[in-house]
C-alpha cells in the first residue's frame, strides 16, 4: 500500500511541517506536539481514509491510524523533514508554549518513556516465556541456555538507567554520549561493589555518597540527566570555542556525576522507594482498590493520554522489586473487556461496514491494543465504553481481591498471560500458578461481563432511539431493474471553444467526484474529474497519449494525453489491498495508446465479494493548469462518451 498520500494530507492539514515541534508514533497513534493546534483541520483529518481518530489530549494532538502507523510515520518524517523518532525543537516556540504544567509533564513522561517500551516489553516477554518453558519441564533452571536466556530477559532491566538516559537526552536537549556515560556510573561494578560493602563512602573525602541500588532504577538516571543538561547549557555559553570541545564535557561528568552519586541519585532512591512502600500499604489495606479503579478507568486515561503517568510507576515496581500490582492487572482487564465490547457490537450490529471494523478492532482489543475499538467504535457510540468499563472494573475487583501481580512488561492483553507466571525470585515470596489461573479468571470475566452489557445496552440504545438506524436494520435489498425507470443518461460537458476532451473510459454509471466516499478524492486534492460505478470490467484509453505509470497492484494506471492531459483512473477503493488479485493489465508503462484501447480488466465480482467498492474516480491530475474544466452529469454513461473538458 501507498502511504505517501495519506501522510502528505497529515502534515498538510496538520498546519504544515512548520507548525511541528516534534512527531513520535506508538503502537497506533502519529503523535504531534503542534506550536499551535487550532491550524490543524482536525475535521477534515476525522474524514480522511485511513485514520480512525484525532485527539488532542496530554499535550499532544494524537492521529489514530492503526496497525499501519509505522509505515505512515515514516512518510511523515520524509515528507516533513522532521527527525525520526525524535523532536524538531524551537527555543520561541517553546517560550510561547502555553499548555498546562501537567501537560508538558505528561507529554515529558510519554517522550522519555515511549523509546523504551519496545525494549523492556520484549524483555518482559523472554522472562515470561522462560517462566513458562521451566514449568512445562522443557528449559530447566540450572541450564547454560537458562543463564543466556536471563542475560537476554533482565539485561534492559538491569542496564534501565542506560535505556533511560538516551531518551532523557533528547528530551532535555543534551549530549546522548555524556548521558550515557553519566548513567554508566550509576551501574559501573566497582562502584555497586564500594555502596555494597558496608563501609561508609566519601567522595573526595568529605561528600558523604549513600548506599543505594541504582542498577535496573528509573528515577535517579531522570534526575541526573536533567540536572546536567543545565550544566552542559551553561557550559555551552561561557566556554571559549578554543576548549568548548573537552571543557563542556567534563565539566557536566565532574558536576552532574557528583551531584547524581551524593543527591539525586539518593533522592530518587527515595522516590522509588516510598512508592513502592505506598503500593504495598494500599496492597495489604485494600489491595482490590487499585486494578478496580484502574480497570474502570484506563479507557478515560487513555483519551487523555495521562495514563503515562501510570507507566514510570509500572516500570519502577518491575524493575525495582520484580512485580506489579498497580498498573498491569487493571490494564489486563480494561483492555479485554473494550475488546470483547467491540466483539460484542459486531456480533449485534447489521450494519456490515460497523460489523466488519468492530469485530476486527474488538480481536486487537483483547490482544491488548485498543484504540482501533476505543476510537473506532466504543467512542463512537458511547454505550460500548459504558460496557467496557464495567466489564474492566469487575474484572479488576476479582484481580485486586486475589492479590494478582505480573512479572513481566507487555501490552497487556491475552498474549502477554505468561507475564503472569511467576519465576524463581517471586516465588520464593510465595506467588505460585494460582495467581496465573487468577489472571485468567479475572479476564474471563472482565470479557463476558462486558460483551453481555455491550449486547443489553445495545437493545436499550435501539428502543430508545439513540442508534442509529442503520445499527439495526439490514441493508436494502436491491430493486428489481424490470419495476424502475432507466436512469437518464450523462449530459456531454457545455461546449468550451478550443477546448480538449476525455471520454469515459468505462460503461456505468457517472457520478460527480465529490460524491466518492474517500475523502483524498472527493476533495479534489489529487485533481478534478468524475467517477464511475462500472458495470463492464474494461478501462479503454479516454484519449490518444502514453502510458506514463501501471502500478503493479493493476488497480490504476496514469496517461499522458498528447495534449498534455495528465489522466488518473483508479479502479475501486482500496483496491490496492487486492495486491493485483482480480485485475489483468493490457498495456504497460511506456506504451502509446489511442482513444477506445484496451487498457485493464478488472473483475467486477470479485472486487465486490471482498467488501470493496468499484467506484472509478477519472481525474485531471494537472487541473491546476487549466483555467476552465467541465464535467458531464450524473447518468448513464458508456465508453467513448465525452466526460470531461478543459482549457
Amino acid at each position: 500500500m501507498d502511504y505517501k498520500p495519506l501522510a502528505t494530507t497529515i502534515v498538510n492539514h496538520i498546519g504544515g511541517k512548520d507548525n511541528v515541534i516534534s512527531v513520535v508514533h506508538c503502537a497506533t497513534r502519529l503523535r504531534f506536539t503542534l506550536r499551535d493546534d487550532t491550524k490543524a483541520d482536525t475535521e477534515l483529518l476525522k474524514k480522511t481514509k485511513g485514520v480512525m481518530a484525532v485527539v488532542s489530549a496530554g499535550g499532544q494532538y494524537q492521529i489514530v491510524i492503526g496497525p499501519d502507523v509505522p509505515q505512515v510515520y515514516q512518510e511523515v518524517i520524509a515528507i516533513g523533514g522532521f527527525e525520526a523518532g525524535g523532536a524538531i525543537q524551537d527555543d520561541a516556540a517553546e517560550k510561547e508554549d502555553n499548555r498546562s504544567q501537567i501537560s508538558k509533564i505528561l507529554e515529558s513522561i510519554a517522550s522519555i518513556f515511549q523509546p523504551i517500551i519496545p525494549a523492556i516489553t520484549g524483555a518482559g516477554l523472554i522472562k515470561a516465556l522462560m517462566a513458562l518453558l521451566v514449568v512445562m519441564g522443557v528449559l530447566q533452571n540450572t541450564s547454560q541456555t537458562y543463564t543466556i536466556l536471563n542475560a537476554f530477559a533482565d539485561a534492559a532491566f538491569y542496564f534501565m538507567p542506560l535505556l533511560l538516559s538516551v531518551s532523557c537526552a533528547k528530551k532535555f536537549k543534551c549530549n546522548q554520549g555524556t548521558a550515557m556515560a553519566l548513567a554508566g556510573i550509576l551501574v559501573y561494578p566497582s562502584f555497586i561493589s564500594l555502596l555494597g560493602s558496608g563501609e561508609a563512602v566519601r567522595f573526595l573525602g568529605f561528600l558523604p555518597v549513600t548506599r543505594a541500588t541504582y542498577t535496573s532504577s528509573v528515577i535517579p538516571i531522570i534526575l541526573g540527566v536533567w540536572f546536567m543538561s543545565y550544566v552542559e547549557h551553561f557550559m555551552q555559553k561561557v566556554s571559549p570555542k578554543a576548549v568548548k570541545f573537552f571543557s563542556v564535557p567534563i565539566v557536566s561528568l565532574l558536576v552532574g556525576g557528583t551531584a547524581l552519586i551524593v543527591v539525586l541519585g539518593p533522592i530518587g532512591a527515595w522516590v522509588s522507594n516510598l512508592i513502592n512502600l505506598v503500593f504495598t500499604w494500599l496492597s495489604h489495606t485494600a489491595g482490590w482498590l487499585v486494578p478496580t479503579v484502574v480497570g474502570i478507568f484506563t479507557p478515560l486515561l487513555v483519551m487523555t493520554g495521562t495514563h503515562y503517568g501510570l507507566i514510570p510507576i509500572g516500570t519502577n515496581n518491575l524493575a525495582s522489586v520484580g512485580w506489579d500490582t498497580v498498573v498491569g492487572p487493571g490494564m489486563l482487564v480494561s483492555n479485554v473487556a473494550q475488546g470483547a465490547a467491540g466483539l460484542a457490537m459486531g456480533f449485534r450490529s447489521k450494519n456490515p461496514d460497523t460489523k466488519q471494523q468492530a469485530s476486527s478492532a474488538g480481536l486487537t482489543g483483547v490482544l491488548g491494543i485498543t484504540e482501533p475499538v476505543l476510537y473506532g467504535v466504543n467512542l463512537k457510540f458511547t454505550f460500548p465504553l459504558y460496557a467496557a468499563m464495567i466489564g474492566g472494573g469487575i474484572g479488576g475487583l476479582y484481580l485486586g481481591l486475589t492479590g494478582v501481580a505480573r512479572f513481566a512488561a507487555g501490552s497487556p492483553g491475552l498474549l502477554v498471560l505468561p507475564a503472569y507466571i511467576p519465576n524463581e525470585q517471586v516465588s520464593a515470596l510465595g506467588y505460585t500458578m494460582s495467581n496465573l489461573v487468577n489472571a485468567a479468571i479475572g479476564v474471563v470475566i472482565a470479557m463476558v461481563v462486558s460483551f453481555i452489557a455491550c449486547y443489553v445496552m445495545f437493545g436499550i440504545w435501539q428502543k430508545s432511539g439513540k442508534l442509529p438506524e442503520e445499527e439495526y436494520k439490514t441493508t436494502e435489498l436491491p430493486t428489481n431493474p424490470a419495476t424502475e425507470p432507466a436512469a437518464a443518461p450523462a449530459s456531454v460537458p457545455p461546449a468550451v471553444e478550443g477546448a480538449c476532451t476525455l471520454a469515459s473510459p468505462l460503461t456505468g454509471t457517472l457520478m460527480p467526484l465529490n460524491e466518492v466516499k474517500d475523502p483524498v478524492f472527493s476533495s479534489g486534492a489529487l485533481g478534478q474529474g468524475i467517477a464511475v460505478e462500472p458495470e463492464i470490467g474494461e478501462v479503454h484509453a479516454p484519449c490518444s497519449g502514453t502510458i506514463s505509470a501501471f502500478f503493479e497492484t493493476g488497480h490504476a494506471l496514469g496517461i499522458t494525453s498528447d495534449d498534455g492531459g495528465e489522466v488518473l483512473i483508479h479502479v475501486g477503493m482500496d483496491t490496492v489491498n487486492l495486491k493485483g488479485e482480480g485485475f489483468t493489465p493490457m498495456v504497460k508503462t511506456g506504451d502509446k495508446v489511442a482513444p477506445g484501447d484496451l487498457l485493464l480488466k478488472f473483475d467486477i465480482a470479485f472486487i465486490k465479494s471482498k467488501g470493496l467498492s468499484v467506484v472509478t474516480p477519472v481525474l485531471l491530475s494537472n487541473s491546476a493548469a487549466y483555467q476552465t474544466i467541465e464535467t458531464a452529469s450524473a447518468g448513464k454513461v458508456k465508453t467513448g462518451d465525452v466526460v470531461i473538458g478543459y482549457k
